[in-house]
């Protein structure tokens, strides 16, 4: 079976994880509890929202002990309140002991993220608009983050720098503008033989005028235009173009931006202001 570069990367992440945190020994376990010791432990969340990062414990538990043993009783994505059991795990306790803190991590922090996206993705329901999240995530987890995002009901915009070619305020600026911006980004695809789409910033309406004029871009990001200044500019967009609406958005306006008829919005909160799910990994006494 061929490995996917996402399961790599993710299988990369944990060992990374389980080397910071492990060094030379989980000591603490080490010092007190037997070697042959098994134990069942319950995953308690505390809040309420949207659970994530189920599948991605289980990675957790099997890379580190493939012993180790999961009984799911909730799923990635499922809503969930105070007092839930997510899934039990049984084992080497000393297993369980050392890959707990680990797993919260990231359970917490993933939760959070596909909690606060489905929150947002539910104020733009019924329109046909979809909501993106960013490169603003966590430097060394952002699949993670991404992933979360997904889990929540939300998309991913390109991934890192690798993927798309995105021309924001400061690459038009040192280009010398929009149009010599456009032209070398096209011709650098030609000279590469790369096949990558290209995304343009513009922060206002002069801008627009320019980027349609020169043409040669597949999606254009109104930066900080207001719902009405949208749906004003839409009127002048072909529509073989994308249009995405990012900056200044909140929860209180991001349905009116919904509204305007973009094809995205992009908001960087999806990944770096959200607030984690309480939630707790306990020792079974049997």
């Amino acid at each position: 079976m061929t490995t996917t570069i996402s399961e790599v990367m993710i299988d990369e992440i944990i060992e990374t994880a389980l080397r910071e945190d492990i060094g030379d020994g989980d000591h603490s376990t080490l010092s007190c509890v037997p070697q042959d010791g098994i134990g069942t432990a319950r995953l308690i969340v505390k809040d309420n929202g949207i659970i994530a990062g189920v599948e991605l414990a289980q990675m957790i538990f099997k890379k580190f002990d493939p012993s180790l043993e999961v009984e799911v009783f909730i799923k990635d994505g499922e809503e969930v309140k105070y007092g839930d059991i997510a899934y039990i795990v049984k084992g080497p306790s000393r297993s369980i002991l050392t890959t707990e803190r680990l797993v919260l991590n990231f359970m917490q922090r993933m939760s959070g993220i596909a909690s606060q996206t489905n929150e947002i993705v539910k104020l733009i329901e019924g329109t046909e608009v979809k909501l993106l999240d960013t490169r603003k995530t966590t430097p060394g987890i952002r699949y993670m983050e991404k992933w979360a995002v997904r889990i929540g009901g939300g998309h991913n915009h390109r991934f890192a720098l690798y993927d798309m070619i995105m021309l924001k305020d400061n690459h038009v600026d040192y280009a010398g503008g929009i149009k010599p911006a456009i032209e070398n980004a096209n011709a650098y695809l030609k000279s590469t033989s790369k096949d990558l789409r290209i995304e343009i910033e513009v922060r206002n309406e002069e801008e627009l005028a320019e980027v349609l004029e020169v043409g040669n871009v597949d999606r254009i990001m109104l930066d900080n235009f207001s719902p009405e200044r949208i749906v004003n500019s839409l009127k002048t967009i072909p529509s073989n173009y994308e249009v995405e609406a990012s900056g200044g958005i909140t929860l209180d306006t991001i349905r009116s931006y919904a509204e305007t008829g973009v094809h995205f919005i992009s908001v960087g909160a999806l990944t770096h202001s959200f607030q984690s799910l309480d939630m707790s990994l306990k020792a079974v006494y049997e």
